[in-house]
């Protein structure tokens, strides 16, 4: 499985109606709006490598209103289960 977190900036009027339509879109599974040099974060989750350049390059650009996008592929995920098993080694 491939996650990938795309940093999105759009056009103003547009923040809210994008977050929708971003759900709509096959392998976008969350869609955040933030505060920053970015307005919106899409997570998306696919099989393959392949896959996350069909969602990002032909889907997710393609939706009026979008200024920018840049996209970070994750190497690994933590979970908090894990963090605090890792914390918690030694401490027997």
């Amino acid at each position: 499985m491939v996650h990938a977190f795309v940093l999105l900036k759009v056009e103003p009027a547009r923040i809210a109606a994008l977050a929708s339509e971003l759900t709509e879109v096959d392998g976008v599974a969350e869609v955040y709006s933030v505060a920053g040099d970015v307005d919106l974060i899409a997570i998306v989750r696919v099989r393959h490598h392949d896959d996350l350049a069909e969602v990002v390059t032909r889907h997710v650009s393609s939706l009026p209103g979008i200024i920018e996008t840049r996209t970070m592929i994750a190497f690994k995920a933590f979970s908090q289960h894990d963090l605090d098993a890792m914390w918690a080694l030694g401490t027997d």
